[in-house]
């Protein structure tokens, strides 16, 4: 008689890790991608949407900005201009970062959403793909606009342009993940941007954008301190000064401070990217319950 051979799982070959763990990880990863893809192909495609966008920043930063500093700076707009960059960079980053939200809120309308959730796959990792996404795109469209650095004096350098797509990146994140809160939480297109318009025009104007927080009045200064923008504003604004050393002791470029303490970069880091964590919180945990 003929001993009958025992053969193995796949899975349980230390050789060829393909067990049902490892399948898993590996669907979640491409589904998460896949959602990634689909912004950006929506990004490249879309490029009347983009160039328009980017008129905004571009006219807020060499019209207005050059308007404002006539009035601030007693003729020099030099100083001025290199304060606004950095919150130019991030309102930049605005209109891709919360389109985001309302993609969630059309593809619910239009049923592209059911389709979606019916995936074999976490809702979370749908909309953390989505969301990486929309940030990325942001990132995208905010480094047209730091092309356009050495027009204000900011010496083009790949590590300075590296921190500061780094740090747009997570600006951009925290505006996408607030986006997509509201988008989960409204099922309306039309009250979605309404409702999102209220939340981001004060937290762009009240990030220390245009004026310093040390001369603000006390109510507004306590505001911009509770707003996330802020600290990722301060963060870029430090990044540029780092390589414009003789500007750093202007009253202009003064750090966030709290009671007087100035507010470490590290600090500022962890401070948004907290904001992201509870935001992606509650986006997935609503997203979860999503019909």
């Amino acid at each position: 008689m003929t001993t009958p051979t025992t053969v193995r799982p796949p899975e349980h070959d230390a050789g060829h890790p393909t067990g049902p763990g490892t399948g898993r990880l590996a669907a979640e990863w491409r589904a998460g991608r896949m959602v990634w893809r689909r912004e950006m192909i929506h990004f490249f495609r879309d490029r009347t949407r983009v160039a328009v966008s980017l008129l905004q920043p571009l006219v807020f930063l060499y019209i207005l900005g050059v308007g404002l500093s006539r009035l601030l700076a007693e003729g020099s707009s030099d100083d001025y201009l290199l304060f606004l960059f950095p919150g130019v960079l991030v309102m930049a980053a605005q209109a891709p970062a919360i389109s985001v939200g309302a993609s969630i809120v059309w593809d619910r309308q239009s049923g592209f959403l059911r389709e979606m959730l019916v995936a074999p796959v976490r809702r979370s990792t749908l909309l953390i793909g989505k969301c990486v996404g929309g940030a990325t795109v942001a990132t995208c469209q905010g480094a047209v606009v730091l092309a356009s650095a050495g027009l204000i004096g900011v010496p083009y350098r790949p590590d300075l342009f590296a921190a500061l797509l780094a740090e747009l990146l997570l600006a951009a994140l925290a505006m996408t993940l607030m986006g997509a809160v509201v988008a989960v939480s409204i099922r309306r297109l039309q009250t979605f941007n309404t409702v999102l318009t209220v939340l981001i025009t004060p937290m762009i104007f009240l990030s220390g954008l245009m004026f310093p927080v040390s001369s603000m009045p006390a109510w507004m200064a306590a505001l911009t301190l509770l707003n996330p923008l802020t600290y990722a504003v301060d963060i870029m604004r430090r990044t540029v000064l780092a390589f414009q050393p003789g500007h750093s002791s202007q009253p202009l470029f003064d750090s966030v401070t709290w009671a007087g303490w100035d507010v470490p970069s590290l600090v500022a880091v962890i401070v948004v990217a907290a904001f992201c964590a509870v935001t992606l919180t509650v986006a997935v945990r609503r997203f979860s319950r999503t019909d």
